[in-house]
């Protein structure tokens, strides 16, 4: 008993954070931490101390325990059945409620769904939830039958692909063309799934790659809309026809040639870009080349549990949303190993020297960012920063926006064809309020509509807008 009691004394002195939750009383908000935690990682709730640590203590009657455990399972869907201890502080009593992550998700809270993210609760959106029921029953979004028939693909793709499968030895593959993507997966029951299609037909998704002067002048652009892999050479090649190369001699008669950017970490963002995107998202894979950095950009936040702090560990477990174009990158030889790509990007990075990466989520989009360094005048080594981030350019503006205002066009500077729905359930606001300050932004001439409603997309004009330094 001594040592439980010294357990809760330093449970209480830990700040809250994504597996811990203070609550004064027993109420709404507890169960929805509690729906939030078993969504994720798991959790505890400890009732009877505040968002400081500060003991206030509950009343503890006879049923007390189970009358909220019965709230719980009545609140929640499919029921969360939380582990609950009794503690007594300082002649108070306070209540340790623990839930694990749950096998079947997600869980819901009177019918609306949560996941922790650091500190707080965060609401999903129905792309969350798809992608929480998804990992729950081990399902790849890429492995979707299509209702289209197998003379879409082109052949000669396949067997190229094939080919190179063979010739990189990770399994043997036979002559029987048919049988080989159906051993893959990549045909169910005669019909092609969504991973045949990105690979060997007309998929409709699109690279969007520019070469730009500033953030609103355009020199050069490219719309890609291949199978993958020969979208990732084409979006190669552009990138290399923007960027510098120079040459290096070693005293011998051989040159070595040196680009502005490692040309394998070009390669690993790219893949990472088709293999790692949210699919169910028609947006573009957008990526922009500045004299100081290159920016690319893919529909889908992070999937599962993964997060921006676990990528720059080199032990960080990969969550894979499309298995199959993983799988086929793989076995092509494209993919050294699951999840190394960004243990390998850093390394590489190290080697070539005078370039760092970035990697954020921004609405929803995950970002990575090259950026050259520089020497200044005082010696110090610096590294360009991105100067088009949507998030800081309300900084600049003359006009003050508020913090759902900034949001809205933060969103729609990274993804034009975002709709009211999802800015909802992005903000949490109602659609009224988004349309509201949607309004405020066209009056205040910081965004337009371009096209019709339907049809059309969010044009940002912060850039005209910035005030002068």
């Amino acid at each position: 008993m001594e040592s439980d009691i010294m357990d809760i004394h330093q449970l209480i002195q830990s700040p809250e954070s994504e597996i811990l939750e203070f609550k004064k009383t027993f109420g709404k908000e507890a169960i929805i931490s509690l729906t939030a935690f078993a969504n994720s990682r798991g959790g505890r709730v400890v009732v009877g101390v505040d968002s400081n640590g500060k003991v206030s203590g509950i009343r503890i009657g006879a049923e007390t325990i189970q009358q909220y455990l019965n709230e719980i399972k009545l609140a929640t869907y499919p029921q969360i059945l939380p582990h609950v201890d009794l503690y007594e502080i300082d002649g108070k009593a306070v209540l340790v409620f623990e839930v694990r992550e749950y096998p079947i998700k997600p869980i819901a809270c009177k019918n609306r769904y949560y996941r922790r993210v650091k500190n707080s609760n965060h609401l999903l959106s129905l792309d969350e939830i798809v992608d929480l029921q998804q990992q729950s029953l081990n399902i790849s979004f890429d492995a979707y039958p299509l209702k289209d028939n197998l003379s879409s693909l082109d052949e000669s793709l396949m067997n190229r692909f094939i080919d190179r499968v063979n010739s990189r030895g990770r399994i043997n593959l036979l002559d029987d063309l048919l049988m080989n993507l159906t051993k893959l997966k990549m045909i169910q029951n005669g019909s092609p799934t969504l991973a045949a299609m990105l690979l060997f037909g007309n998929h409709g998704y699109s690279i969007h790659i520019g070469r730009f002067k500033a953030a609103d002048t355009i020199i050069d652009d490219l719309l890609i809309k291949e199978p993958l892999p020969e979208a990732l050479e084409e979006a190669l090649i552009f990138i290399k026809k923007h960027i510098n190369l120079s040459y290096e001699f070693d005293g011998s008669l051989q040159r070595t040639e040196r680009w502005q950017y490692p040309i394998e970490v070009i390669r690993e963002v790219l893949l990472n870009s088709v293999v790692h995107r949210d699919y169910k998202s028609t947006s573009d894979i957008v990526i922009k080349i500045f004299d100081d950095r290159i920016v690319f950009a893919n529909p889908g936040r992070l999937y599962g549990h993964l997060t921006i702090e676990d990528l720059q560990r080199d032990d960080y477990v990969s969550s894979l949303r499309n298995r199959l174009l993983a799988e086929a990158f793989y076995l092509s030889g494209d993919i050294e190993k699951y999840g190394t790509g960004f243990v390998r990007i850093r390394r590489m990075l190290k080697d070539h020297g005078g370039v760092s990466i970035q990697l954020s989520e921004m609405g929803d989009f995950f970002r990575v960012e090259l950026l050259r360094s520089s020497v200044g005048s005082d010696g110090e080594k610096r590294t360009h920063l991105p100067e088009d981030l949507p998030v800081k350019l309300h900084e600049k503006l003359p006009v003050k926006l508020s913090t759902l205002q900034q949001t809205i066009v933060s969103n729609m500077s990274v993804n034009p064809d975002i709709t009211y729905d999802r800015l909802a359930a992005l903000t949490g606001k109602s659609r009224e309020a988004i349309r509201s300050n949607i309004n405020q932004l066209k009056q205040k001439a910081i965004i337009e509509r371009i096209g019709s409603d339907k049809s059309g997309r969010w044009r940002v004009l912060i850039s005209q807008k910035v005030a002068n330094p």
